[in-house]
């Protein structure tokens, strides 16, 4: 696919056919030699979690073929309404077709829409083309006290 012009169209994901499934098996996988396919039922559910909107890059051509995705998440709170850019992913054969770009363009936009004041994520230093296009696309990096807790252990101890 690389060097071919392929036309993509960014929309968003709805419901999970047997296409959704296949792309999301195929690319998530790519994020990280951590990141585990998803199942059917975590791809439902995530599709239908009213706080997300995945964005997808599909072909114009007959195959209709997912290239990218990207989820944006929207959460309502007191302090007004935050979201967050995760899981944004491209195949490796359409790196550097702008998909990823196109993809995050949409979910500036659709946050912009539902009234978020800015828009976090975060890229991992080894991801420097992507670390690349954020800052491109006017992300800052931020100094954070970022914590994190593994429940597993939390589930262990109980």
């Amino acid at each position: 696919m690389a060097g071919v012009k392929t036309e993509t169209t960014i929309e968003v994901l709805e419901s999970a056919d047997d296409a959704v499934f296949e792309a999301f098996a195929r690319l998530i996988p790519l994020l990280s030699a951590r990141a585990q396919s998803p199942d059917r039922d975590r791809i439902e559910r995530v599709l239908a979690h009213p706080g997300n909107t995945v964005f997808a890059a599909r072909t114009d051509d007959p195959q209709r073929r997912i290239l990218g995705v990207l989820t944006l998440v929207t959460i309502e709170l007191p302090t007004g309404t935050e979201a967050r850019i995760e899981d944004v992913v491209v195949d490796d054969e359409a790196r550097g077709l702008g998909l990823g770009r196109a993809l995050v363009v949409a979910a500036l936009e659709a946050a912009t829409e539902r009234g978020a004041s800015h828009v976090d994520l975060t890229s991992a230093p080894r991801r420097v083309a992507a670390r690349r296009l954020y800052q491109s696309l006017g992300f800052e990096p931020r100094e954070t006290g970022v914590f994190r807790h593994r429940l597993d252990a939390y589930r262990a101890e109980g």
